[in-house]
C-alpha cells in the first residue's frame, strides 16, 4: 500500500515539475476562464473535465474564431449566441427590418458572410430607406470586394449624415474610394473623418496614402498621432486597433519617425 502511495506521489511530483505539463495546465486554465466569461458553459465543462485537448479545440473553434475579412473593420456593438437566438425568434414572430439588420451585423462580425448577405438583403426588402441598413450593407459589400455596389449606398448615407455610426460609414466610404483607385477623393474623406474623430484606422490609411505620394512629412504626422493615441488608449481600444498599430509601426520604420 505504502509503495503504491509513494509511487503515486512520485508521479504527481514529476507532473507538477514538468515544464510541458505546467504549460498545458496553464493553457487549459486560461481557456476554461475564457469559456466561463463568454458563458460557453458546455465548453467550460468539457475543458474542466477532460484533457488539454478540449482546451485546444476551444481555442481553435471559439477563442480564435475572429473574422479574417473583417479584422480591424468592426461595426459598433457586441454579440452573443443568446442574442442570435433572440433575434431569430423576433424575426419568426415579427419579421421586422431592424431585426434582420441586427442579425446581419452579428453574422458579419463573425465572418459568416453568406448568412450576413441574406439578412441584409431581407432588411433592405423591408425598409430600403433606413440609414443603418444602407450603411451596413455598403460596408458588407466593400468587404466582399464589391466597391462599385457599396459606393452609392455609403455616399447616400454620408450625404444625409456625415457622422453616421460615429464616422464608421464615412471611413468605409474612404476605403471604397481607395478600392476604386480614387485616392485624391479618399484623402479628402479621410481628412473629414479626422476633423471629428481620432481613429487609428483613419490615420494609418491616410498616412499610407501620403507615403505613396512621397508626402512623407504628412505621413509621419499621422503615424505619430496614431502611436501617441494608442499609448493612452484603454485596453479594449488597443486590442481593437492592433491591426492598425502594426501597420503604423511598419510604416514608421519605412519612412522614419
Amino acid at each position: 500500500m505504502f509503495v503504491a502511495l509513494w509511487a503515486d506521489l512520485s508521479y504527481y511530483k514529476h507532473v507538477l515539475t514538468s515544464p510541458i505539463t505546467l504549460v498545458g495546465f496553464a493553457f487549459q486554465l486560461w481557456m476554461f476562464i475564457d469559456a466561463v466569461r463568454r458563458r460557453e458553459w458546455v465548453w467550460a465543462v468539457c475543458i474542466f473535465v477532460f484533457s488539454v485537448f478540449s482546451a485546444l479545440l476551444y481555442f481553435v473553434f471559439v477563442y480564435r474564431a475572429q473574422p479574417s475579412a473583417t479584422s480591424g473593420f468592426e461595426l459598433p456593438g457586441a454579440h452573443s449566441r443568446q442574442r442570435i437566438k433572440e433575434l431569430q425568434a423576433q424575426i419568426h414572430h415579427l419579421d421586422k427590418a431592424h431585426h434582420h439588420l441586427q442579425l446581419g451585423d452579428i453574422y458579419f462580425q463573425q465572418s459568416k458572410l453568406d448568412l450576413a448577405e441574406s439578412e441584409y438583403g431581407a432588411a433592405m426588402e423591408r425598409d430600403g430607406t433606413d440609414r443603418d441598413t444602407r450603411s451596413h450593407l455598403g460596408q458588407f459589400l466593400l468587404r466582399k470586394a464589391k466597391p462599385a455596389e457599396a459606393r452609392p449606398l455609403l455616399e447616400s448615407v454620408c450625404a444625409e449624415d456625415p457622422k453616421h455610426d460615429y464616422g464608421y460609414t464615412m471611413m468605409a466610404l474612404a476605403e471604397t474610394l481607395m478600392a476604386q483607385n480614387e485616392n485624391d477623393a479618399a484623402i479628402q474623406v479621410w481628412n473629414r473623418v479626422l476633423q471629428n474623430y481620432s481613429y487609428a484606422r483613419a490615420r494609418v490609411q491616410l498616412a499610407e496614402l501620403y507615403a505613396a505620394r512621397n508626402q512623407l512629412d504628412l505621413a509621419r504626422e499621422q503615424v505619430r498621432e496614431a502611436l501617441s493615441d494608442d499609448a493612452h488608449a484603454p485596453a479594449f481600444d488597443r486590442k481593437r486597433n492592433r491591426v492598425w498599430l502594426k501597420r503604423a509601426r511598419k510604416l514608421a520604420k519605412k519612412i522614419g519617425k
